[in-house]
C-alpha cells in the first residue's frame, strides 16, 4: 500500500503495523546516469519487498513517500547534486519515522539507496527504538546482495537503472563515463581515506565500469534486494519491542 497514493481513511483502516520508508539521494552518477539513481532504486526495492512480504503473509505493509535528498556533500563539485547536513538528515528522517509510528505503523524499515546515509540511519533508528514504543531498522540494499563491484555509477547502479528506467541511461555518454572513472573509492594511505570529495579521485564521477551493467544484472540484483528486504520485514514483524 503506497501511502502517497492512499487517502487518510485508507491509512486509518490499514491492518498492519509495518511500514517502509524509502530514502535516497539526489547526486551525480556520472554523465550517463540520472541524479536520482539512489532514490529510484530505494523506492523500487521498498515497493517490491513489501509486495513480496504481502504475498507470503496476511499483511500488507505501508510504503511511505521517498525522501530524495540525503548526505551527499562529497559530490558537491558535480552540478545538480543536492545535500543536507547529517544533523538535518537524522532529524528529518527520524521525525518522519515518528510520524508513521504515531499512526500505529510502529515497526518501520528505512530502505536506503545511498551509502552516505547508512551511518546516520543506523543511529536514528536506534534512537527511535530506544526512546519509544516503536522499533525501526535500516536496510541498505547493496549491503544485502552478493556483488563485489558496486562502485559508484558503476556496473550495479547502471544495471539497476537499465532494468527500472532504461530510457534514463545516456548510452552516448558511456565512453565519457569510463574515460574519467576511478577504480576505487578514495585515496587510501595506511588504512586512511585522504579524500573527502569525489572529484579528487574521479573525473567523471564514476567508480567502476558501467559497461558491465546490463538490464539482466539489474533485475537479478534488485530481485535479491527485494528478497532480502522481505526477509528483514519478517524478522521485524516478529521482534519483541
Amino acid at each position: 500500500m503506497r501511502l502517497d497514493e492512499s487517502t487518510w481513511t485508507d491509512a486509518r483502516d490499514a491492518e498492519t503495523d509495518l511500514a517502509l520508508l524509502p530514502v535516497g539521494s539526489t547526486e551525480q552518477h556520472g554523465p550517463h546516469a540520472p541524479l536520482g539513481v539512489d532514490s529510484l532504486t530505494a523506492e523500487a526495492i521498498a515497493t517490491a519487498g513489501a509486495d513480496r512480504y504481502a504475498d507470503a503473509h496476511d499483511d500488507e505493509p505501508i510504503v511511505g513517500p521517498t525522501i530524495p535528498v540525503g548526505i551527499a556533500e562529497e559530490h558537491r563539485a558535480f552540478d545538480g547534486t543536492l545535500w543536507v547536513s547529517e544533523d538535518t538528515f537524522r532529524a528529518y528522517v527520524r521525525e518522519t519515522v515518528e510520524s508513521l509510528t504515531h499512526h500505529g505503523f510502529d515497526r518501520v524499515v528505512v530502505v536506503n539507496g545511498h551509502g552516505g546515509n547508512a551511518e546516520a540511519i543506523r543511529e536514528l533508528c536506534g534512537r527511535v527504538s530506544r526512546d519509544g514504543d516503536a522499533y525501526a531498522a535500516g536496510y541498505t540494499w547493496f549491503d544485502s546482495v552478493d556483488f563485489d563491484e558496486f562502485g559508484h555509477a558503476g556496473p550495479a547502479e547502471t544495471a539497476a537503472i537499465r532494468h527500472l528506467h532504461p530510457e534514463l541511461i545516456r548510452d552516448d555518454r558511456i565512453d565519457e563515463a569510463v574515460a574519467g572513472a576511478a577504480d576505487g573509492w578514495g585515496e587510501w594511505v595506511a588504512g586512511t581515506n585522504l579524500a573527502y570529495d569525489s572529484d579528487s579521485f574521479t573525473q567523471s564521477g564514476v567508480v567502476g565500469d558501467p559497461r558491465d551493467g546490463d538490464a539482466a544484472l539489474g533485475e537479478e540484483l534488485l530481485d535479491a534486494a527485494a528478497e532480502g528486504l522481505s526477509e528483514l520485514l519478517d524478522a521485524v514483524a516478529r521482534r519483541d519491542r
